[in-house]
């Protein structure tokens, strides 16, 4: 069984930085781990996905384009998700999932997801 726990979320101001984590147990293959953000009132957006093995790098084209970047370990199991010059539309809960299927930047891509952790940016 996969699990996944987000950890790092955080309330900060305009221009700041964060590092979130994802802690990941129970995936298998080069599977692939996704971030994705979910603002009030809005479906989750993609945001970067990264695969354990192949360790390619794939980014959305959410506005967090170019300030972000996603790294795993595996040595700890854990895929990251740096965020940069955060701005107050950056606001949301960040959701990792893991998934199996050939393409990474959709919902259905994915059968497991964590519990989400807050990101708020304040101006």
């Amino acid at each position: 069984q996969v699990s996944l726990v987000e950890t790092g979320g955080a309330s900060v101001v305009t221009g700041a930085s964060l590092t979130l984590s994802c802690l990941v147990s129970g995936y298998s293959g080069d599977s692939a781990v996704g971030w994705f953000r979910q603002a009030p009132g809005a479906g989750r957006e993609f945001v970067a996905a990264i695969r354990w093995i192949s360790n390619s790098p794939f980014y959305g084209q959410s506005k967090t384009r170019g300030r972000c970047t996603i790294a795993r370990d595996n040595t700890k199991n854990t895929v990251y998700l740096h965020l940069y010059r955060l701005r107050p539309e950056d606001t949301a809960v960040y959701y990792c999932a893991s998934g199996n299927s050939d393409t990474v930047s959709e919902v259905r891509d994915y059968d497991h997801w964590g519990q989400g952790t807050q990101v708020t940016v304040s101006s």
